[in-house]
């Protein structure tokens, strides 16, 4: 799927190349690189052979998104893996989205791209981001605040507190929406893990002064998420540009990295509606966009109807809550748990359970073909969504 679309002599061509560089969908020298990738990083950065890995983070899908960052370059793929690694640890990034105070978590969560609860049509989640919030005297605001997070994560010095920040929100990506999208059968490739998102940016009713203050928060967030979240992004389209947008575009493309940069396109008004519903589901796509869905900036996700008919609430939970969660092996199913600090009090609740109907151990794989989805038995009973729950294996490779 492309399309050219064009705003005051601004041109971006929308290509579309999931799935190629995905699990099950490598060319024989991607999955060489991806073979070569594995065996040097065990031994260069883990010969003891005891790594915790307490959040299935080390898998296929993640390896694949540093191999696709780097142009499947093997030694450059690794240098930026293993630096990503030192960072996390120096940041304790696992501890910090664990306790992270819940309070300074959604006052964050506010202020970035926020998961609608839909998906686009190949099955990656939709955000939403409406930058107009961020006006001057609300970013002060956050300025005084994240001077200081309360968490029990020592960090490096380096990094600042409103960063640590954010990237307790990339965590609840990778280790929350990603595998729950991941679990959902009902899209054109449902082998392959769901590893990226699509963005909607409203700018509408940004002013220059606005663009100009929020450049050192836009580029320092950009820069370390391509570090050490690559590949994460799969589109993003810029909406409700104002008429000076293409006399500073020329400065804003450079706050971000070539990569990044390739996968932004700005739509016109005209265009903005056929062309998000041409990703999007009408259904799944906010009201305001050209979509149906009842969806509002900052209330938090609206969520798929199709993601209920899988999920096994517990005790009074009827939906996720807000702040950090993520998922754990059970046996024979997985586990969403609802993490952070309140306070002193630590939360630690169990929210909902994803039943495994065959409980079998994948084999280690790069090819996502051999991974078939395995029907929940729940599941008959919703024949139209056509939905099928992955074993834990599966889901593990989606959580990067």
């Amino acid at each position: 799927m492309s399309a050219t679309r064009q705003i005051d002599g601004i041109e971006s061509a929308v290509e579309d190349s999931f799935p190629r560089g995905h699990l099950g969908h490598l060319k024989q020298e991607e999955e060489e690189a991806l073979k070569n990738f594995k065996e040097r990083i065990e031994n260069e950065l883990y010969k003891s052979g005891n790594v915790e890995d307490e959040f299935g983070y080390y898998n296929d899908a993640l390896r694949l998104r540093f191999l696709r960052a780097r142009h499947f370059n093997v030694q450059d793929a690794i240098a930026q893996f293993i630096a990503t690694e030192e960072w996390r640890n120096a940041n304790e990034i696992d501890i910090l989205y664990k306790t992270i105070d819940l309070e300074q978590y959604e006052e964050t969560r506010r202020l970035y791209p926020e998961w609608t609860g839909r998906r686009d049509r190949h099955g990656m989640p939709v955000y939403v981001f409406e930058v107009k919030h961020l006006d001057s005297k609300t970013m002060s605001a956050y300025e005084k605040s994240a001077t200081k997070t309360q968490t029990m994560a020592r960090s490096d010095g380096k990094t600042p507190q409103k960063l640590l920040r954010l990237f307790a929100l990339y965590e609840n990506l990778i280790r929350f929406v990603l595998p729950l999208c991941t679990v959902l059968s009902d899209r054109e490739y449902p082998r392959t893990p769901i590893t990226q998102t699509n963005n909607i940016v409203d700018i509408s009713g940004v002013s220059l002064r606005m663009f100009w203050n929020l450049r050192a928060h836009m580029q320092d967030a950009s820069a370390l998420a391509t570090a050490h979240y690559p590949e994460t992004l799969g589109r993003i389209f810029i909406i409700g540009a104002p008429s000076f947008f293409p006399t500073v575009w020329g400065w804003i493309k450079r706050w971000f990295d070539p990569i990044t940069t390739s996968k932004i396109f700005i739509l016109s008004h005209n265009d903005m509606k056929a062309t998000l519903r041409s990703y999007i589901d009408p259904a799944n796509l906010p009201k305001q966009y050209g979509g149906e869905l009842d969806f509002e900036f900052g209330r938090g996700p609206v969520l798929d109807p199709a993601m209920k008919d899988v999920l096994k609430w517990a005790g009074s939970y009827t939906d996720f809550p807000h702040g950090p969660i993520y998922w754990t092996d059970k046996g024979d199913h997985i586990e969403a748990t609802a993490v952070g600090h309140v306070g002193n009090n630590e939360r630690h609740d169990t929210v909902c359970t994803v039943r495994k109907t065959v409980p079998r151990q994948l084999p280690i794989t790069t090819s996502a073909d051999e991974l078939v989805p395995i029907t929940l038995s729940n599941a008959d009973n919703h024949s139209s969504s056509k939905l099928a729950a992955a074993t834990y294996s599966e889901l593990q490779q989606s959580q990067i």
